[in-house]
């Protein structure tokens, strides 16, 4: 329930201040006072679209802040954990959350939940746990066929529930086997395309049998061919210098004159047996660097004339491939994955035949399913219609009568049923749809009695009615005044009303007042009492709060609720 709320240069209104608490809450005030702004302010708070509009005329920006008393366990709390937020706890199991929202004269708009910034997303998760606000746009809902299946949903409770989760479930897995099997019967033709695209790519890779790494060895092996006569002319030079196949002295003999050399000199120096050992180690590698380039110069001589032409015709076939797929490792992993795809393109046939039959099993399901649903439905439909027709003799309407009909209608998500409201007015009239045959005043009352009657088996913790009695007046609204204060039983109700006779049943009567320069501050938004309240109970009648005949009959309208009660 909502405990306080605080606005702030929101719409006329300069800062106001409203203590709401449990039970029925009436909100009433003269015409541009800003009584609207206060169901503004809460549709912030519930996460509705925020509208740079509403910031009072040079102010840099509007602020509404609440508190809620909610469960301290349960979905609510969790929600505000999950956004980083906390409660705090009052005892008893309850716990109050703190709520926040400014909007910028720029159109930017900041959520505060539980201390903690949350985007306004998390505020409307609050809401859908918390609140059911009405208004008379929300009248001009009720006309529509998907807001009259939702409330006989609401109402028709668990049966219906559990009917509407089969029923999309059962919709959904039929959906996507007909989309699997719409794609494989139409794609047909392409599929076969690609089938043997991929089967004649396989077969050439097969084919070729690359290696992964193959191209560059076989760059570098062409590279050295056409070059054989080059190398075979640095190598065989580098060989003669170093094993003395020439005129001069070879680097071996060299270098063992040297070591020689440096032993006896070592004999006087020992400092030179180092330098010997390492003229000897270089004589060693000096031989066996011209053993490496003696085979490297045989290598050269085994290779025949025509082996770079067999290179480059390599080449040329791993060429053609890796232009068809982009690198040698890309084709040889075509081989892997390409398989696997035409052995699923292949079984196109079996598929298609399979998933004929699922779909058809599907559809048997979904039928099935969706029966249930529309007798969940129908049985909940009589239920609703007697409720509302009952409730609907109690709010001045004694010979009206209400009917809810469930008819075959398109497949969706919601089921194959097209609900309606069906409203007679009038004794022997036929019933007709509640869009076409019900005043505004009518449908307020249709609209209420509907709540009142799934308010007993789906209560919501807050109503909020935004002049929902708008049409009506005398008898009707004394009625509608007695439903909301019995709705108030169970719930907490708000309600921004002009009628005297619907604000007789609150237990709590705020007013908002206009200041002399047209603002509204926070002494200007009171709770009423006494012959503060019998005062503005005649204003609301008369236009006079003084007048003797209102004040009057204010007192006798107080007198409703106390007898009431």
């Amino acid at each position: 329930m909502i405990e306080e709320m605080r606005l702030r240069d929101l719409g006329v209104i300069a800062e106001a201040t409203l203590p709401i608490g449990p039970g029925f809450t009436a909100i009433t005030g003269e015409t541009g006072a800003g009584k609207t702004m206060v169901v503004t302010g809460l549709g912030l708070l519930l996460g509705q679209r925020a509208d740079s509009g509403a910031v009072r005329s040079g102010a840099a920006q509007a602020s509404v802040d609440g508190v809620w008393v909610v469960p301290a366990e349960g979905a609510v709390a969790e929600r505000v954990r999950e956004a980083g937020g906390d409660l705090e706890p009052i005892g008893g199991n309850r716990a109050e959350l703190f709520v926040g929202r400014t909007i910028s004269s720029e159109g930017r708009s900041r959520a505060t939940v539980g201390g903690r910034s949350a985007p306004a997303g998390v505020l409307a998760d609050l809401a859908d746990e918390l609140v059911v606000v009405h208004g008379q746009s929300d009248q001009l809902r009720l006309r529509s066929a998907a807001a009259q299946r939702d409330a006989l949903d609401r109402f028709g409770g668990a049966p219906v529930a559990r009917a509407l989760e089969a029923y999309r479930r059962a919709h959904q897995h039929w959906r996507s086997v007909h989309a699997e099997l719409e794609t494989l019967t139409t794609d047909r033709a392409s599929r076969a395309r690609e089938a043997a695209e991929l089967r004649a790519a396989i077969a050439e890779i097969e084919q070729a049998s690359p290696a992964p790494g193959e191209d560059a060895e076989l760059a570098a092996r062409a590279e050295r061919l056409a070059n054989a006569e080059e190398l075979r002319a640095a190598a065989a030079t580098a060989h003669d210098m170093l094993s003395g196949d020439g005129d001069e002295p070879d680097v071996g003999i060299l270098l063992a004159e040297a070591r020689r050399a440096l032993d006896r000199g070592a004999a006087r120096d020992a400092g030179l047996e180092d330098l010997a050992a390492q003229a000897a180690d270089l004589g060693y590698r000096a031989a066996d660097l011209a053993a490496d380039l003696a085979a490297y110069l045989a290598d050269l001589d085994e290779t025949g004339p025509h082996e770079l032409a067999a290179v480059e015709e390599r080449r040329a076939v791993l060429g053609g491939i890796i232009r068809a797929h982009g690198s040698l490792d890309e084709a040889i992993a075509l081989l892997e994955t390409g398989s696997a795809r035409l052995a699923e393109l292949d079984d196109d046939g079996d598929r298609i035949e399979r998933l004929t039959d699922e779909q058809d099993a599907a559809a048997s399901a979904l039928d099935t399913a969706a029966a249930a649903l529309t007798a969940a439905r129908t049985k909940a439909a009589e239920r609703l219609g007697a409720a509302v027709t009952k409730e609907m003799r109690a709010l001045a309407m004694p010979d009206a009568r209400v009917v809810v009909a469930v008819t075959p209608g398109a497949e969706s998500a919601h089921g194959r049923d097209e609900v309606a409201i069906l409203l007679a007015p009038h004794a022997g009239s036929e019933p007709r749809p509640v869009a076409r045959s019900a005043s505004g005043g009518e449908l307020s009352r249709v609209m209420l009695a509907i709540e009142v009657v799934i308010a007993g088996v789906d209560p919501v913790p807050t109503f909020v009615f935004d002049e929902v009695d708008a049409g009506i007046g005398g008898a009707a609204a004394i009625e509608v005044g007695r439903r909301l204060a019995r709705l108030a039983e169970a719930s907490q109700v708000i309600a921004v009303t002009h009628l005297a006779q619907v604000a007789a049943f609150a237990g709590n009567h705020l007013t908002v007042v206009k200041a002399s320069d047209g603002s509204v501050t926070a002494s200007d938004v009171r709770r009423l009492e006494g012959a503060d309240r019998e005062a503005e109970m005649a204003r609301l009648l008369s236009g006079m709060p003084d007048s003797d005949a209102a004040l009057t009959h204010a007192r006798e309208l107080l007198g409703l609720r106390t007898g009431a009660g």
